[in-house]
């Protein structure tokens, strides 16, 4: 029901092993597989590289100082933005890039000067995810007089590659930028048999992994960029940025790691209730994803712990085999919040996950209060019991072997998706934006919620995999639409699903670049938690995740 995840990873520092099987002995319900957790020392901190930092700041002064003085060449100004942004450290350059793109936008606005269709294409891209708004009509001067784009344009790659990549900021009812990706990828997909390894390797990497739709915290060590910028020596400078980096970005998530490692094992929850799943390094990867930036570290760590509880609660719903009743008595305990009650009417492995909930969420709503002067106790609550009640819906779905309509099933597995349980989360940790207005809106679930949810929900319905610990009884959006069209076979219901992520994804779109309630670390935050969507849920044959888990273990140990 949740946001499900299974990490099979070799033997790592942290290392991952796996939960004691004799566990699944003492109980009635059926063992669980390959259930993992994390074991790390807290001298693991004394270990890691500690880089100096003397030649990073001369490598940043020599990229700001070259940035500010792009003057009349937009092109290399661009190229400078779209290499930072693809290594992951733009944020060492936020005033450099706000500044220029900001000139961009002033002075391109009314007429666009760009007759090449590659920086065209990068500039509409920038100024988008910068939150400038750009027509898509500057697109039509590459169109013929049938009003298709131009086939000549496919001898320009680099053109046909960031065409691609603009087409995917696209907001509902942009037809034509549904037209540039329909045609691009096209292009792209015939000519990669005639390019060589780095450029097809590129193109290969951005037709299945599009910028504005992927993690650069995870793929910066990947990104092939060296055909495009490798003469440069301001790409040069970057690179060394982006190396000493990546090396304290990488001491500092390890250090979070023991963090969570610490507060999981005083917990002890795990021994209470041995069938939930113990996996604190795939929770943790949630936040990682969703608060990219180096300074929400405490963030982070703190966003992690709600996570954790979204798969615990998950858990008692689907693989303790609770009654109805007492399923029902759960969600009852959660609307009330009430302990001493919750201690005497649930059963004893409820109790102790109430318990913790009841805990972790005063102590979250208590830090949240000390920082930013507001106490969101209630709006937490409310999320807490309305996730309880989704699953509860469901349980009684499944349970009694009825499916629901798809758009009962849809409107609830929003929900049931745990997402607005993290971004919730997150918009109060971050204490950006809260008014009353705001949490007001944040109640009501709106699309900055709705859309990632939509597409986590969607992503794994379609996924070939059952979850490690369910046992297939879920039902799935596809399932219903099918009970709802007799007349659907898979492949046309799976296809309906695609077009709904696509919206979904529009619709995101129309939030994170140009709603005007919400900050920016906020909407980037949901836009992360989209992206990390797909590496959830890209199973293989062997129900593993090879993406995510080669992409993790680069991140956090890789040299």
């Amino acid at each position: 029901m949740a946001l499900h995840l299974k990490l099979c990873l070799s033997p790592l520092k942290p290392q991952i092993v796996p939960t004691n099987p004799q566990l699944s002995q003492t109980f009635n319900s059926p063992p669980i597989p390959n259930k993992w957790n994390i074991n790390v020392e807290e001298q693991m901190c004394s270990a890691l590289i500690k880089p100096r930092d003397l030649s990073s700041k001369y490598h940043t002064k020599v990229v700001k100082h070259e940035l500010r003085s792009v003057g009349e060449n937009s092109l290399k100004g661009l190229c400078m933005i779209d290499a930072m942004q693809r290594l992951n450290i733009d944020y060492h350059f936020q005033q450099e890039i706000e500044t220029f793109l900001t000139t961009q936008y002033v002075t391109n606005s009314s007429a666009w000067k760009h007759d090449d269709l590659h920086e065209t294409s990068l500039h509409f891209r920038l100024l988008r995810q910068q939150g400038h708004f750009q027509s898509p009509e500057v697109f039509n001067k590459f169109k013929n007089k049938e009003e298709k784009f131009n086939p000549k344009l496919s001898e320009n790659i680099n053109g046909m590659i960031n065409l691609f990549e603009a087409s995917q900021l696209s907001i509902a009812g942009e037809d034509i930028l549904d037209e540039a990706e329909e045609f691009s990828m096209k292009i792209l997909k015939e000519k990669l048999v005639h390019l060589n390894n780095h450029e097809a390797m590129f193109v290969r990497r951005t037709l299945e992994n599009p910028f504005h739709k992927n993690l650069p915290i995870f793929t910066a060590r990947n990104n092939c960029l060296g055909h495009l910028y490798g003469t440069n020596t301001w790409f040069d400078s970057l690179k060394e940025v982006a190396k000493l980096d990546f090396s304290l970005l990488q001491c500092l998530h390890q250090r979070e790691i023991v963090q969570i490692s610490k507060w999981w094992r005083e917990l002890d929850l795990n021994n209470e209730l041995p069938y939930a799943r113990n996996q604190p390094l795939k929770w943790y990867m949630w936040s990682l994803a969703c608060l990219t930036d180096p300074n929400l570290s405490e963030e982070r760590v703190e966003l992690t712990k709600p996570i954790s509880l979204i798969y615990i609660i998950d858990d008692i719903f689907d693989i303790y085999n609770g009654t109805i009743e007492e399923l029902t008595l759960f969600t009852e305990a959660v609307s009330r919040w009430d302990i001493n009650t919750a201690m005497e009417q649930l059963p004893d492995y409820m109790k102790t996950c109430f318990r913790v909930l009841y805990d972790l969420t005063n102590e979250i709503s208590f830090k949240v209060y000390q920082r930013h002067g507001w106490d969101p106790i209630d709006s937490l609550k409310m999320t807490w019991e309305s996730l309880c009640k989704a699953f509860l819906v469901e349980a009684k779905w499944f349970g009694s072997g009825k499916l629901p309509s798809a758009e009962e099933y849809l409107k609830n597995g929003i929900i049931s998706s745990g997402v607005h349980i993290l971004l919730v989360h997150i918009f109060f940790l971050l204490g950006k934006g809260l008014t009353k207005e705001n949490v007001e809106r944040i109640h009501k679930i709106p699309p900055i919620i709705s859309s990632p949810a939509t597409i986590l929900r969607l992503w794994d319905d379609l996924g070939n995999a059952e979850d490690e610990n369910q046992d297939g009884i879920d039902g799935s959006y596809v399932s219903c639409l099918m009970m709802d069209h007799p007349d659907y076979c898979t492949k046309r219901a799976r296809d309906d699903v695609m077009t709904k992520i696509s919206d979904a994804w529009k619709n995101l779109n129309q939030e994170c670049l140009f709603d005007s309630h919400f900050h920016k670390t906020f909407t980037k935050a949901s836009l992360n938690l989209a992206r990390m969507v797909p590496l959830m849920y890209s199973y293989d044959d062997n129900n593993s995740l090879p993406g995510l888990e080669g992409l993790l273990h680069s991140l956090l140990f890789e040299k």
